[in-house]
């Protein structure tokens, strides 16, 4: 996430100059990440966090509001960071099954490492009583990685290199292909960990069923 973002998502009144807001939110990010993976939602105090990310209570209060405030904070921060390292979808790309098989192994490199699944373990978790977080996280996540999907489909989809349809739900049925059931198994500890491999043939499967059902005639 670039300084600007960051200090508008979490400059409040007191806070003297962008610069050094965006510096101390990142330090405060950085040490509540720690925190919150090691301890988790629950059992993470603000005392604790505080004094890995290196500033006061006080400080950190400047910034943050509430425990939940920071951890929905945190998630947008990593979710949009991850959103930048990915695959770019070039929306002048012709050969649509290779440009939605690089963007599907990027996506999925993301969302089966560990402290990402650790942390879809905590939203899952927090949601039921903070829903705050559970819609930062769909929001930031999910819904963004979506959107950006489906409007290169909606491209494609104008330029005849794919059947006409709702390129929203074509969108979600091609992520959701994606995961299989390899990225369940890890979310609920059935598995340990994916190889490229398994990550390379969850993709190639989803390409293959998708272009089938949305190939152009």
């Amino acid at each position: 996430m670039d300084s600007g973002n960051l200090a508008q998502q979490t400059q409040r009144p007191g806070c003297d100059g962008h610069a050094r807001s965006d510096e101390k939110a990142r330090q405060i990010l950085d040490g509540a990440r720690r925190v919150f993976l090691a301890d988790g939602f629950d059992a993470a105090s603000m005392n604790e966090i505080a004094r890995v990310a290196g500033v006061s209570k006080g400080t950190l209060y400047v910034y943050f509001e509430s425990k939940q405030a920071l951890f929905a904070a945190l998630i947008r921060d990593e979710r949009r960071q991850q959103a930048e390292q990915m695959t770019p979808l070039d929306h002048a790309a012709t050969d649509v099954a290779a440009a939605l098989k690089g963007f599907g192994v990027s996506l999925m490199r993301k969302m089966t490492r560990p402290d990402v699944i650790a942390q879809v373990r905590i939203v899952i978790a927090v949601a039921p009583k903070f829903p705050e977080i559970g819609r930062a996280f769909y929001e930031s996540g999910p819904l963004f990685g979506r959107d950006k999907l489906a409007a290169y489909l909606d491209r494609q989809m104008a330029e005849g290199r794919l059947r006409r349809a709702d390129h929203r739900i074509a969108a979600t049925q091609f992520l959701q292909l994606c995961q299989g059931d390899r990225y369940k198994e890890l979310v609920f500890c059935v598995a340990d960990a994916v190889t490229q491999a398994d990550i390379d043939a969850m993709v190639d499967a989803a390409v293959a069923t998708f272009m089938a059902g949305y190939r152009a005639a």
